[in-house]
């Protein structure tokens, strides 16, 4: 397994909507290494999901846990939500936005429709950080970070403080 570069914000390939991805693709050993070096970054960095856009792989799927003990991996691939109820507000993180948390309004619970690892169809639904989670890293399939629901204002000071870190971190 390998370590991914995550592409951080404000690099405009983070803003490249996602193609689905094909039978074929899942069934390919290479992907199913991907999906390993994607949950090793996503621990290593650490975090708690990951899209594959987040590390310049443009197809639509995401590697998720949000178990503490971090032994709970889930796959979504070409995920869909199916339904939609409630709404909660929540303070989000990004891999792609480092040290940047804001709070975001999303559904509260959720029915979303994938394939996992396999290519098997599968049905959740669910509530809470999972369902926060899951919308989060759907964004990213779709071009779209958290950084969006916020202000124009708040947006140019995110982008400012992370060009801050990394001239200070050279």
């Amino acid at each position: 397994m390998a370590l991914l570069p995550i592409l951080e914000f404000p690099d405009p390939r983070l803003r490249t909507r996602a193609v689905p991805v094909t039978a074929e693709r899942i069934a390919d050993s290479g992907f199913q290494t991907l999906l390993d070096d994607m949950f090793q970054t996503m621990y290593d960095a650490p975090g708690i999901g990951l899209a594959a856009s987040q590390v310049d792989v443009h197809e639509r799927f995401m590697v998720i846990d949000v178990s503490e003990e971090k032994n709970a991996p889930q796959v979504f691939i070409n995920p869909e939500i199916v339904a939609k109820a409630g709404e909660q507000v929540y303070q989000e993180g990004c891999l792609s936005v480092p040290g940047i948390f804001a709070d975001v309004t999303r559904a509260d619970a959720i029915t979303v429709r994938f394939l996992g690892r396999t290519g098997a169809a599968q049905e959740l639904q669910v509530d809470g950080l999972l369902a926060v989670c899951i919308q989060h890293e759907m964004d990213h399939l779709e071009g779209k970070l958290f950084v969006d629901y916020l202000s124009p204002l708040k947006r140019e000071m995110v982008k400012k403080k992370l060009a801050k870190a990394k001239r200070n971190a050279a």
